[in-house]
């Protein structure tokens, strides 16, 4: 019941803009969340928070605590990082937000919104009523405002636009000083771009630290450098004082920076340089003061990067096929960070020693299947843009990519061992991949190409079978010699479910033509037994223990089997509890339209006592098997970019030509952001199901409990959703009295009575005085005080060991108490391994994961092990 969100795979980047905190931290927008990335640890996690559509902007204080976030609809959330909450929200009403930077020290922010330029007070830790403050707008620009930067001081801002200029605006003009407002003179411009504004940097001078240089970039590739002018003509006495008050303010200038009279001189052009990269067009740029480096990304999916003022290029190459989006040096600057919103790809580019500190690609298209490794650790993903995907769930890294299907992949599975992964394709294959030499080792045909949409593999590895979309059948192959060894017929509709029994060698099919059937693969019996339903059936899983089946059906309803006997145990009526969220096109409420609304994936609990149940909603919804009740339903995203996640429709965004938001603006500009991609009816879509050919549908596909049972994870049009629980949140105590405190378990762990302690602390079952009481007792201690534990903690107690081993360096320690706790506790766990398996399976999973790095670590040491083992046996 306690899950949480925890990240978000699958989808690394989608558009925005990025930056790097504290030179290691890659913050990055996904859809309407924000992703962190740790480029030393390589970890990546999503923070919790939701925007109300997708990202377009971000900007980081100079401190690197605050973060401010806008999306699609101008609202804006400013958060504090180290804490991860947001603080406050504001909403931009005055135009399309297309910029947001925080000024040099950190008191102001400059957002583009619109033709104009809006400067707001930093909110920062104090509590007031109104968070944001509006102090200056700047307004004159033709054209929606394209770049802003600030000047080191935080007194002048560079503002790009649309109308093809540069404006030099001041802070200090309009305020009042001295008891005097002065005067508000308008704005410096930079002419002769012939394009659209991309980028616009103030130069830095080394040796003084000041302003005495502009760059501007246009959109067509051109670099205009501008500075002082220097010389004046000799002219009239009144020009000469003109001349000798320029002089004077070119001198304060240059003597302190800080006084600000970057607008009172005569700017000029010095320089023009060109990219030579056309037809391609510059999309994204930045500027390290510091190094005088200037790197340009182009819609070529080429990169250039560039020692200013001199113009020298020092890396030219190709990253992608689409266009950059984005391009961000760190505050050091020797890493650069590269977004290609089209293609989900996002690099970290050192561009000293030409590697890659970060190279990572989403899918292109919907994840249509998910599957967890049996201990948990990794997770697969197979989506409609034909590739398959291995992440590391622990850090959200993708390790590696199989793309030799041909079209979409449709179902995938682990073996056994761990180290083989099964797919199965629309492109008539299903392949097997080897994760340790990364290649395809095994590729399942039939004689006549088929379809396959399910797949399943028996316990002992050695059969695989698919069902097909097109001809109705069930293929069997033999693992071991790539074989097919028969053709299960019967079905007369597309196989969409297929699952061999945990226990037995029974295979359950599910099919669009109402019935679910039992096949004994290795008797060679056919179909053994039949379970018809009223409506089409979707989808069919095992519970863990092989003595109940469940299937979900096209009017919403869940059905449990004993297939053991062959009777309906019970259903659940899910129509009403997945309904919600209308479609752009209904035209009923989405009180009424329930009708539409099914499962179409379910998924057992590793201890069978609750199923997770999704499909065509915003929401997933978690039923207690036993007693048939919807416990927790999750919404899986609040983003309005996507539709049927409203309940309740605005009717002022309904025209005579259909929904606002579904009509096509032939007149937009392309380059401005991403080309939304509009989803087909598939071959494979449920029978009369209703597609939308304006913006993406919210729903979950796909549906996978890891093994441990500690978290679970879903296939849903935002990409794959983690929810995992954390105990260390959670006050859930087993046994609650009057004496169970937490000064109790310290009297007796000051008592020198370690079982009492340990039994208090579990009983209380706070995470942390269980692993101090177990950390306390002394290794002599350790056989006693694990026979003295009840068996009805056993559960919490191996908990604990799991996660002491992911983190606690006391290794042998930690082991010992496990084998222990088999020793004196092994018959009870064998009886009830069911109710144990989830805490079970999580200790296995430590365990591997430990064992794996201590092997590496041996075998890249081996040698030197060997050298110490010698000299201390000489000694």
């Amino acid at each position: 019941m306690n899950y949480r969100f925890q990240n978000l795979l699958g989808a690394p980047y989608r558009g925005g803009n990025t930056v790097i905190t504290s030179n290691t931290t890659l913050i990055s927008p996904i859809s309407n969340r924000i992703s962190l990335t740790n480029l030393l640890k390589s970890h990546s996690q999503t923070l919790p928070f939701q925007s109300s559509s997708n990202i377009s902007r971000i900007a980081i204080s100079p401190c690197g605590t605050f973060l401010l976030t806008v999306d699609n609809n101008n609202r804006a959330h400013f958060v504090n990082l180290p804490r991860r909450i947001v603080l406050h929200r504001i909403t931009f009403n005055k135009g399309s937000v297309k910029f947001v930077k925080f000024s040099p020290d950190g008191r102001f922010i400059a957002v583009g919104l619109g033709k104009l330029v809006q400067i707001w007070r930093s909110p920062g830790f104090e509590k007031r009523f109104s968070a944001f403050e509006l102090v200056r707008t700047f307004a004159g620009c033709n054209g929606d405002v394209t770049c802003v930067d600030w000047c080191p001081e935080s007194r002048y801002l560079l503002v790009g636009s649309k109308d093809l200029t540069v404006r030099l605006f001041s802070m200090r003009k309009g305020e009042k000083t001295g008891g005097k407002t002065e005067k508000k003179d308008r704005a410096f411009m930079f002419l002769g771009h012939r394009d659209v504004i991309v980028g616009a940097f103030f130069g830095v001078d080394k040796s003084t630290k000041k302003v005495n240089h502009v760059y501007s970039l246009s959109r067509d590739g051109a670099v205009f450098g501008w500075s002082f002018s220097k010389n004046e003509e000799p002219g009239t006495p009144e020009q000469e004082s003109e001349e000798n008050r320029n002089v004077k303010k070119r001198k304060t200038l240059e003597e302190d920076g800080s006084a600000g009279l970057l607008d009172d001189v005569k700017w000029e052009l010095v320089k023009k340089d060109f990219f030579m990269q056309a037809p391609a067009k510059l999309t994204a740029c930045d500027y390290h003061k510091g190094l005088e480096l200037l790197v340009v990304g182009f819609s070529s999916g080429v990169f250039g990067l560039y020692q200013m003022p001199d113009f020298v290029c020092i890396h030219l190459l190709s990253i992608s096929r689409e266009k950059i989006t984005t391009a961000t040096f760190n505050e050091l600057g020797n890493w650069l960070t590269f977004g290609c919103a089209k293609l989900g790809q996002l690099l970290v580019w050192e561009w000293k020693s030409e590697s890659y500190i970060l190279k990572q690609q989403g899918h292109y298209f919907d994840v249509n299947t998910i599957a967890y490794s049996p201990d948990s650790q990794l997770l697969a993903t197979g989506a409609d843009d034909n590739k398959i995907k291995v992440w590391t769930v622990s850090s959200g890294f993708c390790f590696v990519t199989f793309s030799e299907h041909t079209n979409a992949v449709t179902a995938l599975h682990f073996m056994a061992n761990n180290h083989c992964l099964l797919s199965a394709s629309l492109d008539g294959t299903v392949r097997a991949w080897d994760l340790f030499r990364y290649r395809n080792f095994r590729t399942f045909t039939t004689p006549s190409s088929r379809q396959f949409v399910s797949l399943a593999s028996d316990q002992s590895g050695e059969v695989i079978c698919a069902g097909t979309l097109d001809s109705f059948e069930i293929f069997v192959w033999s693992m071991k010699t790539g074989r097919l060894l028969d053709v299960l017929s019967g079905h007369e509709g597309p196989v969409h479910g297929l699952m061999f029994s945990p226990t037995t060698a029974i295979l359950a099919s599910s099919s669009w033509d109402r019935t679910v059937r039992l096949w004994d693969v290795f008797d060679g019996k056919g179909s053994v037994e039949t379970f018809s339903h009223t409506h089409d059936v979707l989808t069919v899983v095992y519970r863990p223990d092989g003595k109940q089946l469940a299937s979900s059906t096209l009017d919403g309803q869940i059905h449990f089997w004993d297939p053991i006997d062959g009777v309906l145990m019970y259903t659940i009526e899910g129509r009403r509890d997945i309904a919600g969220g209308r479609l752009m096109t209904d035209r009923r409420t989405a009180a009424n339209s329930s009708s539409g609304k099914c499962f179409t994936t379910l998924s057992y609990s590793a201890d069978g006592n609750y199923i997770l149940a999704g499909g065509s909603s915003k929401y997933i919804c978690m039923y207690d098997v036993a007693d048939q009740v919807l416990l927790r339903r999750f919404q899986i995203t609040l983003n309005l970019s996507l539709d049927g996640v409203l309940d309740v429709l605005n009717s002022k965004n309904m025209t005579d030509a259909g929904p606002m938001n579904l009509i096509d603006d032939d007149d937009s500009d392309v380059e401005d952001g991403v080309d939304k991609q509009t989803r087909l009816k598939s071959s494979y879509d449920l029978p009369g199901a209703v597609t939308n050919r304006g913006r993406p549908i919210v729903r979950t596909k796909c549906l996978r409990i890891a093994p441990t049972g500690r978290s679970w994870s879903a296939a849903t049009t935002e990409g794959v959703l983690v929810y995992s629980m954390d105990e260390n949140f959670i006050f859930d105590p087993t046994d609650l009295d009057i004496d169970v405190t937490p000064e109790a378990v310290e009297a007796a762990l000051g008592e020198d009575q370690p079982s009492r302690a340990l039994i208090l602390s579990l009983r209380l079952n706070e995470d942390a005085l269980i692993k101090r009481c177990i950390v306390a007792v002394p290794p002599v201690d350790i056989r006693p005080v694990v026979a003295s534990v009840p068996f009805k903690y056993l559960n919490r107690l191996i908990q604990a060991f799991a996660e002491l081993l992911e983190n606690c360096p006391h290794l042998e320690f930690i082991l010992r108490w496990c084998q222990e706790l088999s020793k004196s506790h092994g018959h009870s766990i064998q009886e009830n391994s069911r109710n144990l398996l989830p805490a079970l399976k999580s200790l296995q999973k430590a365990i591997t994961r430990l064992h794996q790095d201590l092997a590496d670590t041996c075998s890249s040491n081996e040698y030197l092990l060997r050298y110490l083992c010698s000299t201390s046996s000489k000694a």
